[in-house]
């Protein structure tokens, strides 16, 4: 092995985070799944209560494109925290987590429509 292969393996080699930066981590983690919750959810509650007959009118468009906009963003966003979470806990694959997120979620929104 060359030295520079050496070190390159050396600068390059894996290192573990401290675990209070890792607990930091997952505190943050969840206060933003908590609030993706709540942004999805308000975002389905603004599309539900949309009237159709209110479509005519392009001046009415506005809030019902941001809701769903908002909802696709943190749905998607949701759907990707929750699969890491997953994957994490159970060791499950990344697909099968991923999966999964995305039921939970579109249970929820779909919840929310009825």
């Amino acid at each position: 092995m060359s030295e520079v292969e050496r070190l390159l393996r050396t600068a390059l080699a894996p290192v573990e985070p401290a675990s209070e930066f890792r607990d930091r981590l997952e505190a943050r983690l969840e206060e933003v799944e908590q609030r993706l919750t709540e942004l999805t959810d308000a975002a389905a509650d603004e599309l539900a209560e949309w009237e159709v007959s209110s479509m005519s009118d392009p001046r009415n468009w506005g809030r019902p494109v941001a809701a769903a906009a908002a909802l696709g963003v943190a749905g998607a966003s949701l759907v990707a925290l929750r699969a890491r979470q997953q994957h994490r806990r159970r060791d499950a694959g990344a697909v099968d987590a991923l999966e999964r997120s995305a039921r939970d979620v579109a249970d929820q929104v779909r919840k929310r429509f009825r």
